[in-house]
Formats: structure tokens, C-alpha cells, sequence
């Protein structure tokens, strides 16, 4: 099989990029993926090209952001990033950004991570954000916009989050009594999420769509 298609990954140390990326370098269906990370990402492949910038010097390489389907896992947290608007720029202008450069280098699909409950128009800055988002990278015209809103992601992490550790826990007991239109609230595991990604990217599909937690789980 000779692939016909590229990957450009940004968030490629993250929880769901670490799985996603090691997806994409296995796949006959890409024969070169990019990632975009802030650090080297310590992976060694024939296909992967590793590029390091981050919101201030991406214009810089805006010319290598070329792929045919891109995928975005980017996202801080309060705790490492506590100053408001330094938490926008990285989730909100960081991804519209790349999405710009990376359509304008003729780009099809856009694959996204939002969070469950994305609203342009809440009051809740973190929802507000993610729902912003949401809205600039549909303004940017892609073919294909692919938008994953999980709920609490499971998962090893390179640092120990103990709050996250406690939800975790919560959450195992919680989510069986989700059912229903509720079993989009169940925590999911960042592996479910990096194979929806890849598995959706591959369908035949245009537009703009949304993918909840309990539809990621039965993607195939």
C-alpha cells in the first residue's frame, strides 16, 4: 500500500499526542508526520520530522506546516499556566494560529481536543475558551473539522496531578450510574481519545462534527 497522506501533530508530549503520535508513525495511511512541540519529544522514527516552537516563533516555521490532516492536542492548566491570558494564548490562539498556517498550506481536515461543555457563551472562562476556539478554528474553512470534547481523561501522566488522581478515583465510581445521554460525562482513558482521532480522520467525511465521550469509545 503507498500512503498518500501526511500528519501534523501539535501537543505531541501531552497525554492524548504522546498516543496519537505513536499511531500515526505505525500507519501505513501516512508516510511523513510532523510534530510541533515545545521540547524534543525523544521519539525516533523514519517518518517523523520533529519541529520545536511554540506560539511566538511559529510564524517562523509556518512553511513546514504542511500536511494533509492536522491534529491538535494542545492545552495547558491553571496550575502551570495561572495567568489568564497566557492560559488563552496557549488554548485558544496557539491552535487557531497553527490551523491558519497549516489551511493556508492546504491543509484538509482539522482534528481537535475541546472539553465537554465547550460554549462560546458561557460564563465559565475554561468553557468560554474552549467554545471560542471551537468557533475561530470553524471560521478558518476546513474541509473537514473534527471537533472531541472528552470529559476527565484517564491515563499515565509525566507528572502526579492529585487532584486529578482523586477525580479519577470519584469518577470509577461514578460512571456506571452515567447512562444515557449522561455517559458522555464518564471519564475516558487518552488512549480512547488519540484512537478516535485517528480512526475518524480516515472516514470519508465533511463538515463540522462533535464527538462525546460515549461515541469516541465505539468508534472503529
Amino acid at each position: 500500500m503507498t500512503a498518500q497522506k501526511s500528519a501534523l501533530v501539535f501537543g505531541a508530549t501531552g497525554l492524548i499526542g504522546r498516543q496519537l503520535l505513536h499511531m500515526l508513525l505505525d500507519s501505513p495511511e501516512y508516510d511523513r508526520v510532523t510534530a510541533v512541540t515545545r521540547r524534543v519529544t525523544g521519539v525516533e522514527h523514519p517518518k517523523l520530522v520533529s519541529l520545536i516552537a511554540d506560539l511566538q516563533s511559529l510564524s517562523n516555521i509556518s512553511a513546514q506546516l504542511v500536511a494533509t490532516d492536522v491534529f491538535c492536542c494542545l492545552g495547558t492548566t491553571r496550575k502551570k499556566t495561572p495567568d489568564l491570558q497566557d492560559y488563552y494564548r496557549v488554548d485558544h490562539d496557539y491552535p487557531v494560529k497553527a490551523a491558519t498556517f497549516a489551511k493556508e498550506n492546504g491543509a484538509k481536515s482539522f482534528l481537535f481536543v475541546s472539553a465537554i461543555g465547550a460554549n462560546a457563551g458561557s460564563s465559565n472562562f475554561y468553557l468560554r475558551m474552549k467554545g471560542e476556539t471551537e468557533r475561530d478554528l470553524a471560521a478558518v474553512g476546513f474541509e473537514k473539522l473534527l471537533i472531541f470534547r472528552p470529559s476527565l481523561l484517564t491515563g499515565q501522566r509525566k507528572e502526579v496531578r492529585w487532584m486529578e488522581k482523586l477525580s479519577e478515583g470519584l469518577f470509577s465510581v461514578v460512571n456506571p450510574l452515567l447512562v444515557g445521554r449522561w455517559s458522555r460525562y464518564r471519564s475516558i482513558p487518552a488512549t480512547t481519545v488519540a484512537h478516535a482521532m485517528y480512526r475518524v480522520a480516515q472516514k470519508d467525511i465533511y463538515g463540522t462534527h462533535i464527538y462525546y465521550g460515549n461515541e469516541m469509545r465505539n468508534i472503529t
